[in-house]
């Protein structure tokens, strides 16, 4: 792609001004008026350095350091040789697409660093020369016009234009035309538009890759002084070019994008909140800012989709700022991107995108971060954001008309993505399920090789007084056969996704998913059935206040290996040794103690809190430590882990079911938070019943909420209810009136029949899918054909 005139002037104008301001900046006041690009690339590289910050800050200066390192360190390393044959020793040979793929990404650091006042770098005409042979380096010996694609696509069409054009936004009042015509060239053969894969010009770009790729075009718009490729971009967004079918503002019922229900999905089957949704949210709402104010601003009234996505799709998987692992698939593999840090990325995103968004978005979303930041006190906010958002967090922080939020309180069934999350005041509970719908695990290009049974019922446990039980190298170090929740055929598993490209694994099962009772009880289920192996199961958990109840029946395998379900495998970090006590009885806190619990009716881990066993044992308990490494998950070419070997502790418990196990059950209490006084009082006392764990009805009761809850595998009844086939029902029964929520996770139902055991008089407010014949033994009729799983509402009396 040539330049334009006016452009190539502007360019040739900036230079002399630009060699005594770091950002190259100099000439955006004088050049505003006839040049309506430079205050735009002005704008993108303020995303990129940081603008109106204290570098004399304590955590502005902490960012500083950071940056400094990194790019010291790859500055050090940088070979300025005239015979190499890559930029860096470790990412040779550079004709490779990883290869140069992370090569520029190290250049756009280093550019970073050298635009960024503060740091060694800054304004170094040594660094600026060598940045400028470096990219004419990569552009002669990898990345051009003229290679096809090999290898992994994304470093063709995302990663190595992004960071390549990002360095040239930093160096453009430097950068030779002719040289900035050639890289322009090479990322118009990649990256055309935002609307196709370039290696496979049948496929549409969707959810996070159409969001990354508006932003590639943006800037080359910019840069080339192209307003129809800027507008190509914006229209990009909203896919104008194939009438909205794939617009990033929509809400989709298939494949990906974000649901009604908060879900979000991306690669046509894997739940993606934590990872891919964040980008489509950081790269939407950086473009939406880049263009503000300006003839391509982004107008699309749907626009609002992406606003009601930060409280349906986000707030509810962030735990006080961390972002749940149950939504973050592959990437849990991936050492430099734990949970803490994608959620501060989110946070980060979510505060870019209140800086356009209408007040009464921005108001909410601003008070819910501020929540965030001050309560997490294990990982700071402001130590893992790098000096661009640092300005935003500190202006929010220092603005006292903005109230901190609570933690959010509630249960989310999140139907279209197998997920559930139960958030209390203390704690957090998110299950992660899968189906022939939604895949159990995503793996490829050398991640995620041990995510076997992370879709299989694992539960992640969130306790405020420790954010970090599933960011302090839990992946490298747990047993991947003994997460927490799941069943499992102890079986030896082969690495998972050595192959180049990703996959996914779905089941064969229909069922998973569940159902919410007044956005505060819920009950859910899976129909397990395993990977390679004859293991099936009945799965269901019922969320209380205070309590999440666990059961499991049907449990059936005849390949003589041993089966067992997890009941925790609580990460106790480096060091830990917090008392673990059974039926009264304190356990040894040495690592390597394991014991046979015949008979145990509760058991209490100090700090995380107390497990009932209604049914008893035998259960098995064990506390070790174990030792592993990053590489062992994830040996990718840009996100490998290090071989360096970490230890942590970790106090399981667990259900075995023996050899070949028939019809094997299991029935456990989680109690979050509770006190060993508290779990025993509560096993004596039994708050919450299991009235019946069988393969066909699995359900509990609360007398002291009116709760009666189940899950009917086939139509059944339990202590009056009735079902006339497959589907989850709650019933709370209380002097104000009668609840009722119903839905079909495993949707092949059309409608479901349920008898009530108690007179109902009246509707007060019902579902358009609900219909009620009062009475003695009342009836409710549920539509659930078509319905996606979701949950359907009355309210009686």
């Amino acid at each position: 792609m040539q330049l334009s005139r006016r452009r190539t002037l502007a360019l040739m104008g900036t230079g002399a001004v630009a060699t005594t301001l770091p950002l190259g900046l100099g000439a955006v006041a004088a050049a505003a008026a006839e040049d309506p690009y430079e205050p735009l690339l002005a704008r993108a590289a303020q995303q990129l350095t940081g603008d109106d910050v204290d570098p004399d800050d304590p955590d502005v200066a902490a960012a500083l350091a950071a940056l400094d390192k990194q790019a010291a360190d790859w500055w050090d390393k940088l070979d300025r040789s005239a015979g190499r044959k890559a930029l860096w020793s470790d990412l040779a040979p550079a004709t490779d697409p990883g290869m140069f793929g992370q090569s520029y990404t190290r250049l756009r650091t280093l550019a970073t660093a050298w635009a960024t006042p503060g740091t060694s770098l800054t304004d170094d005409t040594a660094v600026r020369g060598a940045l400028l042979d470096a990219l004419r380096f990569l552009h002669t010996t990898g990345y051009n016009d003229t290679r096809s694609e090999s290898g992994n696509w994304w470093f063709w069409e995302i990663g190595a234009p992004r960071a390549l054009l990002d360095t040239s936004v930093l160096l453009r009042a430097h950068l030779p035309a002719d040289d900035l015509t050639a890289y322009l060239k090479t990322v118009a053969r990649f990256v055309p538009d935002a609307d196709r894969r370039t290696n496979s010009p049948t496929l549409s770009e969707t959810g996070a890759n159409r969001a990354d790729k508006a932003v590639i075009v943006a800037l080359r718009g910019l840069l080339a002084g192209d307003p129809d490729v800027v507008a190509l971009a914006r229209d990009g967004l909203s896919d104008v070019r194939d009438d909205g079918k794939n617009s990033l503002f929509q809400y989709v019922t298939s494949g990906d994008g974000f649901y009604e229900d908060g879900s979000f999905v991306q690669h046509s089957s894997v739940a993606y909140t934590g990872t891919y949704g964040g980008v489509l949210l950081g790269s939407a709402g950086q473009l939406i800012a880049l263009l503000a104010d300006s003839q391509w601003s982004v107008t699309d009234p749907s626009v609002k989709v992406l606003y009601e996505a930060v409280e349906r799709s986000f707030v509810p998987v962030l735990f006080d700022g961390v972002m749940m692992d149950a939504l973050r698939g592959r990437a849990v593999s991936r050492e430099r991107a734990r949970d803490h840090t994608d959620g501060a990325a989110t946070a980060s995103y979510i505060l870019q995108l209140a800086d356009g968004a209408p007040q009464s978005y921005a108001d909410r979303w601003r008070s819910t971060v501020k929540g965030w930041i001050l309560r997490n006190r294990d990982t700071p906010y402001l130590r893992l954001v790098g000096v661009p958002a640092l300005a935003r967090a500190k202006a929010l922080l220092a603005d006292t008309a903005v109230r901190p939020a609570e933690r959010l309180n509630g249960h989310y069934v999140f139907a279209d993505m197998d997920r559930v999350v139960h958030r209390r005041p203390g704690w957090s509970c998110a299950l992660s399920l899968s189906s022939k719908r939604i895949a159990a695990y995503e793996a490829g290009n050398g991640e995620n090789l041990h995510g076997w049974y992370t879709g299989d019922g694992m539960t992640y446990l969130y306790d405020g007084d420790d954010l970090d039980a599933f960011g302090d190298n839990f992946w490298p170090t747990v047993n991947p056969y003994r997460l927490p929740g799941t069943t499992v055929d102890t079986r030896t598993r082969a690495d998972l996704g050595t192959a180049p490209g990703t996959g996914t694994f779905r089941p064969k099962n229909a069922v998973a998913g569940g159902a919410v009772l007044d956005s505060r009880y819920g009950a859910a289920a899976m129909d397990l059935i395993a990977d390679g192996s004859t293991l099936r199961a009945k799965k269901a958990w019922f969320f209380l206040d205070n309590a999440v109840v666990a059961l499991g029946a049907g449990i059936t395998a005849s390949d003589g290996r041993t089966v067992e379900t997890v009941v925790e495998n609580r990460n106790l970090h480096a060091d830990g040794a917090p008392r673990l006590t059974v039926d009264g009885r304190p356990q040894s806190s040495e690592p390597g103690w394991s014991a046979r619990l015949a008979d145990a009716r509760w058991a209490h881990l100090e700090g995380t809190g107390g497990y009932v066993f209604p049914a008893g044992g035998p259960l098995r308990a064990l506390r070790e430590e174990r030792t592993g490494a990053w590489r062992s998950l994830n040996t990718g070419a840009d996100t490998g882990g290090s071989t360096t070997p970490v230890t942590r502790r970790y106090a399981t418990l667990w259900f075995d079911h023996g050899p070949s196990p028939a019809s094997a059950s299991y029935a456990y209490v989680l109690l979050p938070g509770a006190t060993a006084a508290a779990t025993a009082a509560w096993s004596r006392s039994t708050p919450v019943r299991v009235l019946t764990n069988g393969a066909t009805v699995q359900a509990v009761e609360s007398p002291r909420v009116g709760l009666l809850a189940a899950h009917f595998w086939a139509a059944g009844s339990v202590d009056g209810l009735r079902a006339d086939g497959p589907g989850t029902v709650l019933v709370r029964r209380r002097d104000e009136g009668i609840t009722v929520a119903v839905s079909d996770p495993g949707r092949t139902g059309t409608t479901l029949t349920v008898e009530l055991p108690f007179p109902v008089r009246r509707v007060v407010r019902a579902d358009d899918t609900v219909s009620v014949s009062p009475g003695r033994r009342p009836v409710v009729t549920v539509r659930v054909g078509g319905s996606r799983g979701h949950t359907h509402t009355a309210d009686l009396a």
